[in-house]
Formats: C-alpha cells, structure tokens, sequence
C-alpha cells in the first residue's frame, strides 16, 4: 500500500516511517526541508503546508492511506501570542492542505489518520477520560478541537479519518524524557507541583504500534486515545522514573518556580493533566505492549 506521512521526519514520524517500510509499504513524505532524506527507502516530496494544495497533491491520489504528523512544536519555548498563533496554524493549515488534496483527488485515500492530543480534554483532575469525554476550554483544547474539526471534514464514504489524541510518548531520543533526565541524574529528581496531576503516558512503540493497527482496522474511526491503559499520577511516574534510573525522585520542583521559566505552558503542559484512557482502542482488540509505566521505563533505561 503507498502511504503518505506529512511531518515524517520528527520523533515520532521518523519511527513510524521506518515501521511502514519494514512492512513493505510504498511510504512517502511530505517534507517542507527539500534535502531530507526519510529512512527505510522512503521518498521525500517537497510540500509547503500553508493550506493551500500544491504539485505535491498529486501524491495522494490512488494512495491508501494519509498519516497527518506535521505543526510546530507545542513546547520548543516559551508561549508568546506569536508562537501559539504558530502552533494553531501550523496544525489547522497542513490539516487543511490535505483535506483540501483527498476531495479532489479521483481515487482518494481510504483512511486520514491525523494528529491531535490528550490535551484536547483539557485539565481534568480525577476524572477519567474516554474518547467521549467533551473537549476543555483552555488553548491546548481549542487548538485540538479546531485541529480535529478540520480533519473530520475529509470524512467521506471513501475516506475514514481517524484522530490519534496522543499523550506523553516515551524513548530516550526525543519528546519529553530526555529534558526530565538532568534533575534525575544530579540526585535532585522528583514531582512537579503538587505531583497529583495524571500523566497519560504511551511507549513510544505502542505509539506506533496503534498507528500501525488504525491503518489496518476498519472499526477505528474518529478519536482514538493513544495512550496507556493505565496512567499514573507525576508523582508515580517520577518515582517509577527514579527506580529506573537508580536515582531517588523526592525532591518537588515547585509550581511558583515552573510558571516564573514557561509562563502559561508551565500549567498546561506540567502542572494539569488528564486521566485519559484509551477506551475504543481496547474495546476494538488493539493490545499493547507496555501496561504500566515501570515496565515502559525499564524497557527503556536498560538499554543503556
């Protein structure tokens, strides 16, 4: 099957690339950096995501499947009006580039899996949050709201779409673990704020392995929860990280500190959390691999 991914050669996507093609797939790569070069064979296609269509369009057409990774990092810094303008746009318009692509293309894909997140609940405490949970108030749940809004408009009885609201995603290489490791290391490691937020966290590998899964099962359709079916509190996870790194995990960072370096991300991204689980995905026969966190930390640090 030939299988599109926009955003393909960030953490996540260059993984998943690798995935497809070792599944002997035909996988090409919508880029905005003309010189990249995907793994595993794959074939890089210059596109510029600005919610227009473009020669790169032409790709989609008789292909079977579209994986939509691309905006701009949500925690790359501190947010400005400017940079969340960024993070909004950047997502809604790659999203509508291809939407606008799969309805006129002659032969349209069969399924759009596209990119979103757990913060599309916004901060829930407690409670748990199944795909039917409605969606928060704060920026991240608009820009996830608007985000999937314009992806659902490529629903069609030619096209499923698929919504992939992910959590915390783990490896060593990238995403969020790698900037908690330094306190950890100099013995000075442990919760951020009061540590009772939840962290709906997903190994990377399962992350994929999901992605994998929604291309291939027709059930999965709209949001899907990536995340592992049991989330843990900051306060679990930075002891389970400690125990991992043989290092002690007591010491709070506290929240006054984190709002004063990133401002209102620091609440969004640390300090509030979600208690999301991964519902359909469970109830439509997807297993995964690492249940609990202990375990996906392991997996992980003992490799080094």
């Amino acid at each position: 099957m030939k299988i599109i991914v926009a955003g393909g050669t960030g953490f996540l996507g260059r993984p998943l690339v690798e995935a497809l093609a070792a599944d002997r797939h035909e996988v090409v790569v919508l880029t905005r950096n003309g010189a990249a070069t995907p793994p595993g064979g794959a074939r890089a296609v210059h596109w510029l995501p600005n919610g227009d269509a473009g020669p790169w369009a032409a790709e989609l057409n008789g292909a079977g499947a579209i994986v939509n990774l691309a905006g701009e990092s949500i925690a790359a810094r501190r947010w400005s009006a400017e940079h969340k303008r960024r993070i909004l746009d950047s997502r809604v318009n790659a999203t509508h580039s291809l939407v606008g692509a799969i309805g006129t293309a002659a032969a349209p894909p069969s399924v759009f899996v596209s990119g979103s997140a757990v913060g599309y609940y916004g901060p829930l405490g407690d409670e748990i949050a199944t795909e039917t949970t409605p969606a928060g108030s704060d920026f991240l749940a608009r820009v996830c709201a608007q985000w999937e809004a314009e992806a659902n408009r490529a629903s069609s009885p030619q096209t499923r779409v698929v919504c992939i609201r992910t959590g915390l995603v783990l490896e060593k290489d990238g995403g969020a673990l790698p900037q908690m490791l330094p306190p950890f290391k100099l013995g000075a490691g442990g919760p951020v704020g009061s540590g009772r937020q939840y962290w709906p966290w997903i190994h990377r590998a399962d992350w994929i392995g999901l992605v994998r899964w929604t291309l291939q099962t027709a059930a999965a359709s709209g949001p899907i929860n990536a995340t592992a079916p049991n989330p843990v509190t900051n306060r679990e996870f930075a002891r389970a990280l400690g125990r991992a790194l043989h290092r002690p995990a007591f010491m709070p960072a506290p929240a006054f500190a984190l709002r004063l370096m990133l401002g209102e991300m620091a609440d969004a991204l640390l300090l509030s959390g979600q208690r999301a689980v991964p519902a359909k995905a469970q109830r439509l026969g997807f297993t995964f691999g690492y249940t609990d966190v202990e375990t996906a930390l392991r997996s992980i640090f003992g490799r080094v």
